[in-house]
Formats: structure tokens, sequence, C-alpha cells
């Protein structure tokens, strides 16, 4: 039945197909019977094979076979060992398979598959498919050999043929024979001639044999291949790829592989670039663990992509130059195929990095081990991208920390992106993902350093990719601007101001995705609703109009929050409707073109749209007088707008807040009137500021009607906005002169007198909100005028500035004394682009209305004792003069300060810090009437210089100090901490840094006048600070002053932007003001030099040291100069004495008391962390104070110091223990680990850092005994757990290998860190007694420690084959004063008990109990067996 059933499939699969063929070749042969004679003829060969089941076939027609083929080769082998001519049949047989095959078209057929004959009865057996005649031949082991001969010989002479008419390529046929033989009899034969093939033969057969030899050889014979093909990859660089492609399949040994590759790497540079892909895959693939990274970064060293595809696209860019015809269209495609070998190598490098772990580790240790800026190449770049763009979550982190840690450095700059995305955008295009991912990644980053090349990743991506890429780009950065982070937001914002400014048709396109934005203005500061519109605005009403189609929605959305009655909604509208005007009426510098007249209508209709909707609104209408100066400055408008806006500002205020002075003022006021602050003598006009205010509150008191709303108000909120606007257009109309305007200068103020100041408690409560308001909107105003003023030349106007400098420095003191008595007071606005006022109300009052009780009594004490170095004021200020340099003493002293307020004034221009340059001003008055001269001199006081450092120093906190981006909090208001700093934000950091440099000279030179003043002092008061010549105040003053020249230097050189290689010369120059103070040389210096000079000069301000918050600001500085270049160690050992120096001082104020209280404890605190941390050796520094400085003060007197370190009593002794315990613990973190390896010295020289360690530990703990307070005791538990922990993993390793070369030192320090442990121990007992929650919260963690440290110390005594030495026994819980705890004093004399009878390790029993006792005991533990500790130990210790 089995039988039958196999033939009937037979018939019906496979023979059929076998016997249609049969027949078709029977019917196309003729002469069927015509080979018979031949057959005959030939003897064995062909007998042999028709006996065993083959017949031979002529001309075109396949062999025939009758078997399967094992069938057919065990038949055949079975004849040949039978024939009685054996083994000589075997050389004839050969001989006929010889003289057969010398016909092409038999060989051929010999080649060729066996056709299957279904002739015989048992033909069902053959399969469809058969081999060639002469591969089964090739399976018969004893004709093998020879076969291979023949074929070989064979070879040769089809070498050159190439491909046949029949498509067949004999060459490549022959080597197929040899392919996946079951037994090669004799390979290394083999693999010689096939080699010795290769030498002679083209590169097409060569190709063929090399890429054939894995599936030809066994694999004993891998290896010596291997070794010939390595030798033949050398000398032949055309056969690289099929060389490489037979390694990989090859089975090599580790060390010939490695020879290999070395081969292979060394032929890189030489390797074509179409054939780099495969040499790069190869490497890649055979690397392993323990050598990737070495084979990575060599990899990384040879391939030079640039060199690969920048000469071919500059070879078709050249070629298309010279002709446009043929050449250059056969050049492009080189260009084309160098980027598709890139894409290829790169997919080698990314199916490397995606299936082997180790690759993607070794790629990013070799890029991040590169430590030079032009050592990084663009294939650093790009396996970035490859390496984020793989699914692994670690590549992917590992590739944004490696890029963020280069560019933070500065190793990794857009130029090298620049260079990447010039030349290689084909290749990046398919990494865009990733490219994309990495730049959001980038751009929401806190640290500012990163921010910047996000930006730069998302511009040239918009720029080298398709419009895809672009739609992406900006979606990703429309995003980033809804999200509400600052930091996040300008970024994105100025990134698509600058597409829209170099890219404007594009961006046009994507303008809808931009205008989506304003659904999201809620979330946007008013400097970034500035930008917004700008953007906006700039697409759709560009002079290229080609955003034309958003123009309608614009209007719309103006139109709509103009409308509201919402002050933030109104407020957006008036930003926005003033950055349209701004787009519109731009002026058409490059066509030299006026403005279109239905452009100038628009313009008009719009402006009016405004001015309509702002009249019932004070607060809106000095917001758009603010926005429209902003414009005026940043922006050049066309004529005719600037003449519409500026035509009506002079007239306008005139008539709203300028009045004529006349002999008597009509109406009632709440104060009486009285004008002030004249600096014109005789002026017939005045700032009509006391009846603005007073109509205002009556008008605010009444009961509007509908119809009196839409009347314009005139209000003083809007003085200060409308003259800057006012001063400004003047600015712009006359280039810079403001002589139309230079009266208000001088020009005083309707006032009230300030001697009711002296009786503010009689007044009521309206009376005194008055005068505050009247002060607020006094001092704004004058501000404004400095702002104005302050640029002008003429001595006359800034003797002028000077004078209104004064002014507001005494009117602070005055505000202060009248807010100090008016609880609960909000102030006017005055920056109308901030958050709501309500907010800033908030914020500001509430810190004034807890600190009014502590000021009132102070600031009557304080009154009137300097009296100032000026003279040209009314006689209403002279008695000014006599308080106006209180005001930052107060500051520092009082409850009440003006810096909650400081949102409530108008912010000063960069402009107004020139002042600063007038140290000392030579100034003639003219009097006009009666031609004199009078002769006056004026310093810039020491109150002035305080209130301009002061404003200096916010500005550079805000814009130099770049604050990391973090979301706000969701149930937090949020503070806009930008109020007040509006026109700072106009300026970028770079600005801001410059402007400062250029001042430098002049902050040098008042730092050097601080250093003088002090000097003088000291020397006349014979080096007393409070000697009878001090003057307090005058001391105070100069102190701050002499800190915040400090802090700006400070802060201007700790910018980040100076560590960008583009601000190197920059930062030179700076350094460059202060080296030439101390030494004039014309040389040019390198930046070490000028650190080192710079340095030596600000040391030398050590001597005059006011205080020590001041002195701290000096170690900041130099601190920070010293990074900025030079030899480190020469600069940390100055800095750590000079913070000694001053550490080593008795601080006095000027009034003669000790320097006390939180302020000093916090500067202490820092600068003690800076000694220690500038210091060689710290622990030698900690044993130093707490081995001397502290039993100095145990032993003086109570209110005493001690003698070595002034600065060490009992109200600093905290701050002192903090740091020493915290500075401990970090430098044993620093201490190399224990190794093996170490020899004797070197686990010396750690065994006694460690010594050192422990013993410093030791008395720090102890101290504890004395100081026994909980702040003390929170620090030591806190600290002596973190001590522990280090110990446990850094220092008992080393203990582990130095026990036996280092027994009694080992042994020594384990007994002093033992006492420690059990002081330890009883803190904690001591805490669970006052059931402090502070301290128990570090008990179970320090017990926890405290039990490893025993089982650890265990352990060590186990592996150095000691454990004799160890046992265990329980501790008495005890208190600070080592008394038992008496709640557990039963179960302690039971368990002095077991220690005496069991002086080695307890029994399981015991130990149990031991492990349980983490609220109860701690064990205690000898080294040394022979002097065992028992309890009296304990107890003396605790003593």
């Amino acid at each position: 039945m089995m039988r039958k059933k196999r033939r009937t499939s037979a018939g019906k699969g496979e023979g059929a197909t076998s016997t249609t063929k049969a027949k078709k070749s029977r019917n196309t042969a003729p002469k069927p019977k015509e080979p018979a004679p031949e057959e005959t003829n030939e003897s064995v060969f062909c007998v042999f094979l028709r006996e065993a089941g083959v017949t031979l076939k002529q001309a075109g027609t396949s062999n025939e076979i009758a078997v399967d083929q094992i069938v057919f080769q065990k038949r055949l082998q079975k004849q040949l060992q039978k024939s009685p001519r054996y083994p000589g049949i075997v050389q004839e047989f050969t001989a006929g398979l010889e003289s057969h095959i010398e016909d092409p078209e038999r060989f051929r057929n010999c080649l060729l598959p066996c056709v299957p004959r279904l002739s015989d009865a048992d033909s069902g057996n053959v399969s469809s498919f058969q081999e060639s005649l002469l591969r089964m031949l090739l399976g018969i082991e004893m004709l093998q050999t020879l076969i291979i001969n023949t074929l070989l010989e064979k070879l040769p002479e089809f070498m050159f043929d190439g491909v046949g008419d029949g498509g067949l390529n004999i060459p490549h046929t022959i080597i197929n024979q040899f392919k996946w033989l079951d037994r090669v009899v004799d390979s290394k034969e083999l693999a010689a001639k096939l080699m010795e093939l290769v030498s002679v033969a083209p590169v097409e057969v060569q190709r063929d044999i090399i890429s054939s030899l894995p599936e030809i050889l066994e694999d004993s014979q891998h290896n010596d291949i291997a070794k010939e093909l390595n030798s033949l990859l050398q000398e032949n660089t055309q056969i690289t790829v099929p060389i490489l492609d037979a390694l990989s399949s090859l089975n090599l040994s580790s060390s010939l592989l490695t020879e290999v590759r070395g081969a292979v790497m060394v032929t890189l540079g030489a390797v074509q670039l179409e054939d780099l892909p495969v040499v790069v895959k190869f490497i890649l693939h055979s690397v392993s663990a323990s050598n990737a990274y070495e084979v990575v970064c060599n990899l990384r060293k040879k391939l030079d992509l640039e060199q690969c595809v920048l000469p071919l696209a500059l070879q078709a860019s050249r070629s298309l130059i010279k002709s446009k015809g043929s050449a250059a269209s056969a050049s492009t495609p080189s260009a084309g195929s160098s980027q598709d070998s890139v894409t290829l190598i790169l997919d080698g490098i990314k199916s490397a990095v995606r299936f082997q772990k180790t690759i993607s580790e070794a790629w990013l240790k070799a890029i991040e081990s590169v430590d030079e800026e032009e050592d990084h190449k663009v294939l650093d770049l790009l396996v970035l991208f490859i390496l984020h763009s793989t699914n692994a979550n670690q590549s992917r982190r590992g590739a944004e920390r490696v890029l963020k840690v280069k560019v933070r450095s500065g190793f990794i700059q857009e130029v090298l992106l620049q260079r990447t995305f010039s030349v290689y955008a084909q290749v990046m295009r398919g990494y865009f993902p990733s490219i994309l991912a990495l730049a959001q990644s980038l751009l929401r980053s806190p640290d500012p350093c990163v921010v910047p090349f996000g930006g730069h990743v998302y511009r040239h991506s918009f720029t080298a990719f398709d419009s895809y890429c672009q739609q992406e780009v900006v979606g990703s950065l429309v995003t980033h601007v809804c999200s509400g982070v600052g930091g996040e937001v300008d970024m994105a914002l100025e990134l698509l101001c600058g597409l829209v400014t170099e890219k404007h048709s594009e961006m046009a396109l994507y303008a809808v995705f931009v205008k989506g934005i304003l659904d999201y203005m809620d979330n946007l500061t008013p400097q970034q609703i500035r930008r917004l519109f700008h953007l906006l605005s700039s697409l759709a009403f560009g002079q290229q109009q080609q955003g034309s189609h958003i123009q309608d929605d614009m209007h719309i959305v103006i139109r709509k929050q103009l409308s509201s009655m919402v002050p933030k909604y109104k407020r957006i509208g008036i930003i926005g409707a003033v950055r349209i005007v701004g787009s519109m009426g731009a002026a058409r510098l490059k066509r030299k073109e006026s403005l279109p007249q239905e452009t100038l209508r628009q313009v008009t209709a719009l402006l009016e749209l405004v001015k309509s909707s702002i009249e019932s609104s004070p607060e809106a209408a000095a917001l758009y007088y603010d926005e429209l100066a902003n414009l005026m400055l940043s922006s050049t408008l066309d004529p005719q707008v600037q003449e519409n806006i500026g035509k009506s500002v002079i007239d306008d205020f005139q008539v709203d807040f300028v009045a004529d002075l006349g002999p008597e003022m009509s109406g009632s006021f709440p104060l009486p009137p009285r004008v002030m602050y004249d600096l014109e003598g005789q002026g017939s006009i005045a700032i009509n500021l006391l009846p603005l205010l007073a109509n205002d509150i009556k008008i605010k008191g009444e009961q509007q009607s509908q119809s009196t709303k839409a009347h314009r108000r005139v209000s003083p909120l809007g003085l200060c906005p409308f003259f800057r606007l006012l001063r400004l257009c003047e600015h712009r109309l006359h280039q810079g002169d403001l002589e139309e305007i230079d009266g208000l200068l001088g020009c005083p103020l309707i006032l009230t007198d300030m001697g009711v100041m002296e009786k503010m408690e009689s007044l009521s409560k309206a009376e005194r909100e008055f005068l505050c308001t009247l002060l607020f909107y006094t001092i704004n105003w004058f501000r404004e005028v400095i702002n104005a003023f302050c640029e002008q030349k003429e001595t006359e106007m800034k003797m002028k500035v000077m004078t209104r400098l004064q002014n507001i420095t005494y009117l602070q003191t005055l505000l202060e004394r009248a807010l100090a008595v008016t609880p609960g007071y909000v102030p006017p606005v005055a920056n109308f682009d901030g958050e709501s006022t309500d907010g800033a109300t908030l914020s500001s009052a509430a810190p004034v209305n807890k600190a009014k009780k502590d000021g009132a009594g102070k600031k009557r004490k304080a009154s009137g004792k300097i009296s100032s170095e000026s003279g040209s004021q009314l006689d209403e200020t002279t008695e000014a003069d006599k308080t106006q340099q209180e005001q930052p003493e107060r500051e520092v002293r009082q409850g009440v300060s003006l810096v909650s307020y400081r949102p409530y004034f108008r912010e000063l221009d960069m402009e107004v810090l020139n002042v600063l340059q007038c140290g000392l001003l030579s100034c003639s008055l003219l009097d006009s009437e009666l031609h004199t001269k009078v002769r006056e001199e004026v310093l810039l006081g020491p109150a002035e210089l305080v209130f301009l450092l002061e404003d200096m120093h916010r500005k550079l906190e805000f814009g130099l100090t770049a604050a990391p981006a973090k979301r706000t909090p969701f149930f937090k208001g949020r503070a806009d901490k930008s109020l007040g700093f509006s026109h700072l934000q106009q300026r970028s950091a770079k600005d801001i840094a410059s402007y400062c440099v250029q001042l430098l000279p002049a902050l040098c030179s008042h730092l050097e006048n601080c250093h003088n003043h002090f000097q003088t002092l000291l020397s006349e008061n014979n080096g007393i600070v409070d000697g009878p010549a001090t003057d307090v105040q005058e001391h105070n003053l100069m102190s701050s002053g002499y800190q915040l020249l400090l802090q700006v230097l400070n802060t201007t050189l700790s910018w980040s932007g100076f560590s960008q290689p583009g601000q190197r010369s920059l930062l030179k120059k700076a350094l460059g003001v202060l080296a030439i103070r101390l030494k004039e040389e014309s040389a040019e210096l390198t930046l070490a030099q000028l650190v080192k000079h710079s340095f030596k000069y600000l040391v030398n301000f050590r001597s005059t040291m006011p205080s020590l918050s001041v002195a701290l600001c000096l170690c900041q500085l130099l601190s920070t100069v010293s990074e900025k270049g030079g030899d480190p160690a020469a600069f940390r050992e100055q800095t750590a004495s000079l913070a000694k120096q001053f550490l080593s001082q008795d601080w006095v104020t000027a009034a003669g008391e000790k320097e006390r209280g939180n302020k000093f404890n916090e500067a202490l605190h820092t600068l003690l962390r800076i000694y220690l941390v500038h210091v060689d050796d710290v622990l030698k520094a900690v044993e130093e104070i707490a081995g001397v400085g502290i039993p100095e003060l145990l032993a003086a007197s109570k209110d005493e110091s001690s003698t070595s370190w002034p600065t060490l009593n009992r109200s600093t002794f905290l701050v002192f223990y903090k740091v020493l315990m915290a500075e401990l613990e970090k430098a044993i973190r620093k201490i190399p680990a224990g190794n093996v390896s170490d020899n004797t010295e070197a686990q010396s020289e750690k065994l006694l850092t460690w010594n050192l360690a422990v013993r410093d530990f030791h008395v720090l703990v102890n101290l504890v005994k004395v100081f026994d307070s909980r702040p003390v005791l929170n620090v030591c538990l806190k600290y002596g757990r973190l001590f522990l922990e280090s110990f446990l993993k850094l220092g008992m390793p080393l203990l582990d290998n130095s026990f036996k070369r280092h027994m009694e030192d080992v042994q020594s320090l384990l007994k002093t860190f033992q006492l420690s442990t059990r002081q330890l121990h009883h803190m904690c007992g001591h805490s669970k007694i006052l059931q402090d929650t502070s301290l128990t919260n570090h008990v179970p963690a320090l017990k926890k420690s405290l039990e490893l440290f025993v089982y650890r110390v265990k352990a060590m005594l186990m592996l150095n084959n000691c454990q004799e030495a160890f046992w265990i026994g329980n501790l008495k819980n005890r208190n600070l004063k080592g008394e038992e705890i008496l709640s557990q004093q039963s179960q302690g004399s039971d368990e002095d008990e077991d220690e005496d009878e069991e002086p080695r390790s307890p029994l399981p029993g015991d130990k149990s109990e031991v492990e349980a006792a983490e609220t109860d005991s701690e064990e205690s533990k000898a080294v040394n067996g022979e002097e065992d500790v028992d309890e009296d130990d304990v107890t003396d210790d605790s003593d």
C-alpha cells in the first residue's frame, strides 16, 4: 500500500513534471541513439555512470538520473571498490571524466543539475531536484581530490569569458560545486589551491572564490585562511568587501580577530567610499565587550566622513559651474552616491548599536572622552543622533546626557552643527524625529548654557529639511511657547522671530500655526506678548505681505482685547496694537519710499481706536504711553507715523501736567501746597502734582455717571509714562538733542511742606496715605527725569542730574518714615506692563505691615545726623540733606524698608549707571541776571553711590544670573520677578555684560576710594575701628557701598556667557581693566596672566574690610576670578590663607559692639566653607580648629572667644560645628578606596589619612558632652551616620587588605572609632529620653549603620583568619553623661553577667537578642583578644 501511494504521488507531483521533461527531450532530439557508440567506446566512465543510474546526454540536454543521488553515489563507490583493477580504476574513471568534459557543452551539462528519468520502475523514488553530476562525484571521497584538481585546472580556461549566452557564469558555477560538501578529504590542500587561484584570477573571480571560502572550508582551516586573507587585504583594496564578508563568516580566534581588525583599521583611509559601509560593519560586529571602547575610539579617529563627502560635493558644484550639459549631470550622481554611502555607514553603526549594548556604551564613552573642541567631528553628532534614535532608553538618555555635557563645556558648538547640517542634510533627514526630540530636550533644559544650542538645532532643521520637517519644527516651537515655562518660551519666541526675519516666505506658510499661540496668552508675560505680536505682525503686516491671510484674525483679536473691561486683556490689546503699528508703519529704508496712504490711514485708525479705548482708564493710558515709548526706542518708524504720534505729545503734556506759577493757588487740598525742588531759580512753571493728585482722588471717590466716564481723565499715573514718550519723541525728532524740554529737569513741583513729617501721627489716615502717594509720584518723576537727562554732556545738566539723585535719596528717607506710620497702604502703580496690581499689592504690602512696630522708634532715633556735601539745593531741601544719607542703613536695620516697594518705582535705564563715572564734578552755575560765577564741587555722596550700586546689582542679578527654568506650581500664584525690569529685558545678556565691562574702571575707582576711606579711618584711630573719629552712619554707608561694589564685580565676572568662546575677548577685556590698575603694561597679556594680575590687585583690599560680610564678598570674588584660568593651586592657597585671616580676626561694628546675629552667622558659615574647600589638607584644618580653637573656647569665660580663632565663640559654635562635620564627611569621601594591588607605602599613606579623619571625628563627637543643645545633637546624629556609612564603604576595604601588614595601626584606628560609635549610641538613647522627633528621626538609620559596622569588623577578622580576636556583648543604654537608663537596669545587670561568662561569641539565642536590640542596646566589640573591653571601660568612656 505504501509503495502504491508513493508511486501515485510521484506520478502526480514531481514525477509528472519529470515525465513531461523527458518526453519533451525525446521529441526534440531526432536521433536519440547517437551517443550509443560513444558510450560503448568509453570503457569505464560512461559504463560505471550508467550502471550507477546516470545517463550522459549531448548538446543542450541535461544529464538524466534514474535513482536518488545518495543511491547513485553508493552504487558508483561500490563499483569502483569491487573492480578488479582497483585502485587503478579510479584514475581511469577520472581520465574518462576529463576526456568527457573537454567538450564545453558536455562540461556545462555536468555542472548543471541532473534531470530525473522516469522510465524505470523505481523512478518514483527520485526527488524532483538533483545535484549536478560533478557535485555528486565530489561527494565520493575516493574521487574527490582528483575531481577537485580536474575542476581547478579547468577553471582558468573560462576565467576571462564572463557570463555565457545562457546566462551561466562557468567560474562561478565551478566554485559553487565545492560549497557545503559533506566532507572535504584534504581541506588544507583545497584551501592552498584556491588561494593560488586567487593570486592569478581577475577581480570578479577573486570575489567569487573569496566569498565562497567560508562555505567550502572546514573550521580547522579558518584561522589559516584568515591570515592569508588578511595579508591579501593589505595588498589589494579592490577585494576588501568580499574578504571582509568572508572573514565575518569565519570562526576565528580572538587574537587573530584582533590582528585582522587592526589590519583593516590601518587600511581604512585607503578604502573606497562605496566599500566603507562593509568595512565599518565588519569592525563593529567583530568587537567584544572587553575591547569595544578601544576599537570604537580607533574607528572614530580613522573615519573622517567630511573628507569622503565634501570633495565630491565640491566636484559636483564645480562641474555645474563649468558646464550645464552632460558633464554636470554625470558628476551629480557622485555626490548623491557619496551621501548614500554615508547613509549605509550610519546604518551599519545603527545596527551595531541597536543589537550590542557594549558598542552603544563605547560610542558614548569615546565621544565623552574627547576634551578638545577641535577634536570633535561631524561623526560625533551623527552618532549621537543614531544613539538617540534607537529604542533603548539607556542609549537615548546617554546621548542626551553626553550632548548636554559637551555643549555645556563648549566642546560641541554651533559651528560643528552648521557643518553637519550643510553637508549631511540628506543623511540626517532619516533621523529627523531624534533631532527634533533632542532639540526639545535641550530647549526644556533648566541649564541656561545648553538652551541656545537647542535653538540652533531647530533653526538648522528648518533651514535644511523639507516642508514636512519645517512644519514639525514650527509646531514644536509653538508647543514650547504654549508651555508657560519662562526660559523655554523666551527661546522659542526668539527662534520664531529669527526664522521670520531670515526665512520670511517659508514661515508665511505656517502663519496659521503661529497664530494658534493667541489662545494661550494667559501664560505669557508682557515681554513675551510683545515678542509674540512683533512676530505675528511681521508675518501679517510685513512689507512682503506674504502672511496677509491672518490680518483679519489679528484685527479681530486686537479689537476684542481692547474692548474688554478686564485690565489684563486690555493690556494685551494695547501691546498688540502698538506692535502692529510698528510693523505697518516701519520705515522702508531699503526701497527709500514713503508709506502708502492706505497703510498710513490704517495706522492712524488703529492709534485712534486705542486712544478711544483708554480714555477712561489711567492705567491703560499709562501703559499705552510706555508701549509707544518702547516702540520709538526700538523701531525706526516712517517719518509720517512719527510726526503723527509726536505732534500732540508736547501740547498734551503741557496742558495736562504743567501749571503756571501764580501768587496763590486756589482750591481745597488735603495738605497745603508748596512749590519745591526748583533748580532753575525763579521758574515760572511747575509740575502740577499735588492738585492733580487731589483731583484724581476726588474723582475716584465720586459716583460717576455713564456719560462722565467717557470723558478723558487726567491722572498723575500718566505723568511719568507720558514724559518718557515725550522725551523719546524729542530724542528721535532732534537726533538726541533735548534742548526743547531741558527745562523739565530743573522744573519745580507743586508738593506740600515736608515739615508735615514731624507731625505724621496727628494726621488722619487719608492724609497720611495722600502724603505717601505724593512722595511716590515725586520720586518716580525724579527717576524718570534722571532717565531722560543722564546722557547729557553739559556740566550744568550733569550737576542737575546729581542733585535729582540727592533729592531721591532724601525723599526715600521721608517715605520710609511715612510708611512706618501708614499700615495697610497700597502705593500707586508705576510699572504698567506687569501682572495684575492685586498680586503685587499682596506680595509687597504683607511684609510692611508685619514690621511697622520695630521701625517707628528706630527711625525717630536715627534722624538728622549727616549733612550733605552739596549746597546746591533750595532752602526746602536743607533739612533733606541732613537725613538723605540715612536710607541704606535704615534699609538694613529697619523692619520697614523700600525693598518690598520696589515694584512701585519707575525703572531706571542702564544709561543712568553712567553717573557712576562722575566721581568728582567741577561745575559753574551762571546766574543769568547777576552774571556772577559760583564755583562749587559736588561729590557723588555715599548715599547716592549706594543707591546706584543697589540698582546696578539688582539689574545684574536679573540680567546675568540665569535662573533655571522651573514650572510654576499649580496652586501658587506666580510672582512676577521681571516686574520693574521691562527695559532691561530689551537687552541681551551680552549687551548687559559689555556695558558693565565699560563701567569697570569707574567701579574700580570707587572700590579704591572705599579702601582709602577705611585705611584713613584706621590710621586716624590708630587701627581701632570704633575710634572717636568714626561716624557710625557714614561708616555703615561706606561699608554698604564697599560690599555692593564687590558683589557687582562678582556677579559680572560670574556670568556664564564668559565660558563661551565668542565671549573670551570680553572676559579678557574685563580682567584687563583689573590687571592694569595694578601694573601698566602695553604688551598683550594671556588670559592666565590677566587672571594672575587681577587676583593680585583684588587681594590688596584685604586690609580694609569693615565687616565680615564685605570680607566674604571679597573671598567669593577672588574665587570667581581664580576659576577663569591660570594656576589653580596657587590661587587656592591664597584664597584659603585669606579666608583663614578673616576667620582669625575680631569683627567689631562702628558702634564698638562685636558683630553678631543671623546675617553674621550666615556669612561666617559661607566663609568657613570657603576656607575648608580651598585649604590643601582639610583633615589637618579640621584638627586645628577642633583640637586647638575649641579647647581655647572651653577654657575661656562665657562671653569670650577662642584666642587663635576669634570668630569662634559660644554663639557661633554651632556654625563651626556644622561646617566642620559636613566638610569632614566630604573629605573622607574623596579618600581613594583601598585595593588589593596597593603596595605597603600606599596602604600606610591611606591608613594615616583615615587615622587622622577618625581622630577628628572622635574629637567632634565628644564635644556633644559639653555642647548638648538640640541643634548640635541634630548635626552630630546626621553627619555621624554619613561618616559611618562612608567608613563602611571606603575605609573597611582598606582595613581588609591592610590588616596583616599593619595590624597595630588597624587596631588603633578601630579602637578610636569604637569610642566614637559608643558615644553615638549614647546619643541615640539620650534622643529617645528627650522624645524630640527632630532627633529620633535620625536614630533608626544610625542604629542600623552601627550594627553593620560591628559585623563588618567581624567579617574583616574572619577574612584574615583572626576570628578568635572578636567577641560581641550587649552595650548598656546610657545618656550623654554616662548614666545608665533606669528603665533597662535589670536587663543591663543580666547582660553584664553574660559578658563575663561569654568572652567570645554569644550563643545563637543571645545573638538573635543582640540583633533585635535596635531600640534597646548596641553591640560593643574588641578587636584585640588580650585587651577585652569590659563594662568599666564603657562607663569610663561615658564619664
